[in-house]
């Protein structure tokens, strides 16, 4: 599966987990900050920032995703495997 691809199906899941996953550009902050998951108004959002590669976006949000119960969703296949890898951790 071509890297957009898988993290878009990731973010779909993170969706289906009732996660918005919501690119931002973090450097304009003007503190360090780095991407993760927070709640704002009772929603559970996922701070993404923009200019991360996309394999190191497909990284930190399977690493997100692995440490939440999930296992009653139908998840695809590649999916499922990056989660697993990520979860062994």
């Amino acid at each position: 599966m071509k890297p957009d691809q898988l993290y878009q199906e990731l973010k779909d899941l993170a969706e289906r987990m009732q996660i918005t996953v919501s690119e931002q550009n973090l450097r304009t902050a003007g503190f360090k900050v780095q991407s993760g998951q927070c709640t704002v108004k009772g929603q559970n959002l996922f701070i993404m920032d923009k200019h991360k590669s996309i394999r190191k976006k497909i990284t930190i949000l399977a690493v997100q995703l692995a440490t939440m119960p999930h296992e009653d969703l139908y998840i695809i296949p590649a999916v499922r495997e990056l989660l697993e890898k990520y979860a062994e951790k």
